[in-house]
């Protein structure tokens, strides 16, 4: 059971304690406070663990400190869409919305290699009029021999040229706990000029200390990759573990999955689950085209097939695309064989707006044939 206080109420609130005594006082009841910060005020709820079917729903509901109650019905007690839940979805993060009614395009180096590579991305972004990018300082490899990224030496100079270059978000993954210290480290050394989205691979999806120790920091918000070979209930409940740990500000991404079902793509595209984890999370959702096809390869209509995948999942109403560039792909360090061109850009960006334009025109259609089969 999930209690949502009124807005005003915070934890100093009188009739906050009037509650809390209340629910002290139910025997096997344990209570886990959570609150979220938006951009115009704190919204507190207090999760119910224990024999919650005992409670009354109605006597909850009428003590002045509570707008509503929500019996969970799902796995997901934090981030599931309950039966009787109609919380608003999404949250601010330095400027930029992240929901599910959002759409944001995170171009960008797969790993960052040199800073001549990083600043040309970045102002062509900047161009394009994109205020976020994707910037690989961490590279968890397969092939112990392979680049591994170049670690915290880039951060200072990467932050700075997004500073430099408009760039409010890069998503930027992490292998180890102590690169989040890293990265804190470089933002307080540059002056704090972008924010960072903290990527949990798809390796890590069930590296359950990892997600608990970013769970417990609220300062960065989280993209989790699906884990390319568990079940897509196995990394819901790895966001869980995040938001179970007082983060709940998780955008879920979709990457494909590893079988070779999906050949000759890199992998399985699975963005037919974008409305799936809608329906059942509050989560936004990410699609990464890039890790899913792996390659430039063009179907007989001239379109690469990156870019027909990509579209696939905006017009599944994809909130987030997650996408390989570089400067010069045939010296990326990892990944240039599917990464994109700087001239390319223009044309998947505006390959992107004409998906959400028929996804937008598609929900429209939906609203008004269920108000005539309301009336």
């Amino acid at each position: 059971m999930i209690i949502i206080l009124r807005p005003e109420i915070t934890p100093h609130s009188p009739e906050y304690r009037m509650l809390m005594d209340y629910l002290t006082n139910k025997p096997g009841i344990q209570t886990r406070l959570h609150q979220e910060t938006g951009t115009l005020q704190t919204l507190t709820e207090v999760y119910l663990i224990g024999n919650t079917a005992a409670l009354d729903k109605d006597e909850i509901e009428n003590m002045p400190a509570v707008e509503r109650v929500v019996r969970v019905s799902e796995e997901y007690r934090i981030l599931g869409r309950h039966h009787d839940d109609r919380r608003p979805t999404g949250f601010d993060y330095n400027g930029v919305l992240f929901s599910q009614d959002s759409l944001n395009v995170f171009a960008g180096l797969c790993a960052v290699d040199t800073p001549e590579h990083v600043e040309r991305m970045m102002k062509a972004l900047r161009d394009h009029g994109q205020v976020c990018t994707r910037m690989g300082a961490y590279k968890p490899r397969t092939n112990p021999y392979s680049f591994q990224g170049h670690g915290r030496q880039c951060l200072p100079w990467v932050f700075e040229l997004a500073g430099r270059y408009g760039i409010k978000v890069i998503a930027m993954e992490i292998t180890h706990d102590s690169h989040l210290d890293e990265i804190r480290s470089a933002l307080e050394q540059t002056g704090r000029p972008t924010g960072i989205l903290i990527q949990i691979g798809t390796r890590n999806t069930q590296n359950f200390e990892l997600l608990k120790i970013v769970g417990r920091q609220r300062e960065f918000p989280v993209l989790l990759k699906r884990g390319f070979g568990i079940t897509l209930e196995e990394s819901l409940n790895a966001a869980e573990y995040l938001a179970s740990e007082g983060n709940s500000r998780i955008i879920f991404g979709l990457r494909g999955m590893k079988t070779n079902m999906g050949d000759p793509h890199r992998n399985f595209v699975d963005f037919a689950h974008v409305p799936v984890i809608k329906r059942l999370t509050r989560m936004p959702i990410c699609i990464d085209p890039s890790h899913s096809v792996g390659t430039r390869d063009r179907a007989p209509d001239g379109m690469l097939d990156l870019m027909h995948v990509t579209a696939q999942g905006v017009v599944a109403g994809a909130n987030m695309v997650l996408v390989d560039f570089h400067p010069e792909p045939s010296r990326a360090l990892v990944d240039g064989p599917q990464a994109l061109t700087l001239e390319e850009l223009p044309w998947f960006l505006e390959d992107v707006a004409l998906a959400r334009e028929a996804y937008e025109k598609r929900r429209l259609l939906c609203e008004r044939h269920a108000g005539a089969h309301r009336l």
